[in-house]
């Protein structure tokens, strides 16, 4: 079994992946008040947003749903969920090359890479997407300095139960990668869980049958009621390739009242028809360092946030997009946020929800179905809200068809879906 990859050989693997746009290490149209690494998500709420809190709380049980329930407009990160998916997207350097390797083994690792990688970038304090509208969808494109590209589209496609399916392809490095995200929300006391159900695969396109498939942590903001208010990853999740025989069993550690620490990950990368074969440990924090190891080796780098460089997105201009795009659909909410203005950000966030209820309730007295643009439902039996993206099983071999195919698609295509050119709010 071949150890991983020091830092300086996966420096030399991905040197034909960098951004085109060099010098620049990050999307230029995203918030500023970002971080890429931080201990800890830590928020000291005023007692003017504390009290809103405690008033909305006060009204809940333990278990209720939040997903119907109105946030304040100071809990919202000023991006849309359908955005915030292409935080794993931002080193791809990790995981172009993995179509190369003819090991498996490290292949997997890649892999396991490449989804610790996608947690660091984060908003300050503690924070949530904006909840995407029926009908909403984020599209972007990357370019590489070995002119290579990668294109990337999510939707909305189910508002109850919300669903938001994503897709991202860079045919010449043959990778594949698209899921759902199915959110469901709980009010825990002094706390809030939003369980990410659903499940993500990555495909290699040279390597057919070859899946890997993985979910999501769950996401806690802690201290809702009183203390500090924190935001924390938990829980265990699966990374596993059936035709490879391997899985990655990875826990995102919730801090204890008195040990551990924040931010911690462990996990070992096993054989699935040998579980007590470890091939290797996992430690380290999903928001700085993480370390790879043998059961006889010491620590190798797995990740470290410190290090990579974040590669931007091209995402056309606010008055560019089409009604139904995410940053033009939230655009006068982000903009009152940013200059702190909650009131108008309440009130611009209220228009556009009021308006989905008026389109909905339109399409029940015409007997329309909403279509999605990007996915279509493919679902029945026990999973009946399963989307796809709709060009998967026509997309060419080559890649060069296929980043046209792509490109064409995502990015060039005219809006079919029911609304046309109408505006979101």
């Amino acid at each position: 079994m071949a150890p991983p990859a020091s830092p300086s050989e996966k420096s030399s693997e991905r040197g034909s992946v960098r951004s085109a746009r060099s010098g620049s290490n990050s999307d230029p149209s995203s918030p500023e008040d970002y971080t890429a690494v931080d201990d800890t998500q830590k928020e000291v709420l005023d007692d003017e947003p504390r009290s809103i809190l405690m008033g909305i709380v006060s009204q809940l049980s333990k278990g209720t749903d939040l997903h119907r329930v109105t946030l304040p407009t100071f809990v919202l990160e000023p991006r849309s969920m359908l955005e915030r998916i292409t935080d794993f997207m931002c080193h791809p350097d990790l995981i172009m090359q993995t179509h190369k390797k003819d090991d498996p083994v490290q292949r997997f690792v890649d892999v396991v890479r490449y989804f610790v990688s996608g947690w660091h970038i984060r908003p300050k304090g503690v924070k949530k997407p904006y909840n995407p509208v029926l009908g909403e969808f984020f599209r972007c494109s990357y370019t590489y300095e070995d002119g290579t590209a990668a294109f990337y589209v999510a939707e909305q496609t189910s508002h109850h139960p919300p669903i938001s399916n994503y897709f991202f392809c860079s045919p010449e490095n043959h990778l594949v990668i698209e899921g759902e995200v199915k959110p469901k929300s709980r009010f825990l006391g002094n706390s809030a869980c939003t369980m990410m159900t659903g499940d993500t695969i990555i495909q290699f396109t040279n390597r057919p049958g070859e899946e890997y498939v993985l979910n999501l942590p769950n996401v806690y903001a802690r201290g809702i009621l009183f203390g500090t208010m924190i935001l924390e990853l938990g829980d265990s999740v699966q990374i596993k390739c059936e035709k490879t025989d391997l899985v990655c069993d990875l826990e995102f550690k919730v801090k204890g009242y008195f040990t551990g620490t924040y931010n911690a990950i462990g996990g070992k990368i096993r054989r699935i028809s040998k579980p007590k074969e470890v091939l290797y440990e996992l430690s380290g924090k999903w928001s700085d360092a993480s370390f790879i190891k043998t059961p006889k080796s010491d620590n190798d780098v797995l990740f470290d946030a410190n290090e990579e460089h974040i590669f931007p997105k091209t995402v056309p201009a606010d008055d560019q997009q089409e009604p139904y795009e995410s940053r033009r659909v939230w655009s006068k909410v982000t903009v009152a946020i940013g200059d702190n203005d909650m009131d108008t950000a309440t009130e611009e966030k209220n228009k556009i929800e009021l308006r989905q209820r008026e389109k909905r309730i339109e399409r029940e007295e015409k007997g329309e179905e909403w279509s999605p643009r990007f996915f279509k439902l493919i679902g029945e039996g026990e999973d009946p809200e399963c989307f796809e993206f709709k060009l998967i099983h026509e997309l060419a071999a080559d890649p060069k068809e296929r980043r046209k195919q792509l490109e064409d698609f995502i990015l060039k295509s005219p809006p079919p879906h029911p609304y046309g050119t109408e505006a979101a709010s």
